[in-house]
């Protein structure tokens, strides 16, 4: 079995962004935002894991209903089994695979970028 990757944090209530060092030389100020590619790999993960666990619920009800020897009385029923749990085999690995490209994706995007809103800037 597979372990989940980890999942993309959302924006906690006290979350602060970034602080900008501030030296002579430093850049301006600058504001900042939460990044709304960020969120929304937040929300993609908030979205198919509940789907993903209620097929592999599923999967599993089946493949048990399936070896219970009320079910099959007969010799074919190993291969219905064998079907369910080569099912169950891929599912896992289907899971696996998007939930790793969602946190992977997570992991190389900034969760605050830069924004030219409400910047403080020098007169002109």
């Amino acid at each position: 079995m597979y372990v989940d990757p980890p999942a993309p944090r959302p924006r906690e209530r006290d979350e602060t962004p970034p602080a900008a060092p501030t030296g002579p030389l430093d850049s301006p100020q600058r504001a900042w935002e939460f990044n709304p590619d960020y969120q929304r790999l937040v929300l993609a993960w908030n979205t198919v894991l509940p789907q993903l666990e209620t097929l592999r619920t599923a999967l599993d009800k089946a493949y048990s209903l399936a070896k219970s020897p009320q079910t099959w009385d007969a010799p074919v029923g190993e291969r219905y089994v064998q079907d369910i749990r080569e099912w169950r085999t891929r599912l896992a690995v289907y899971r696996h695979s998007v939930l790793t490209a969602i946190s992977d994706e997570a992991a190389d995007t900034p969760r605050w970028i830069p924004t030219t809103a409400n910047a403080p800037h020098a007169f002109q």
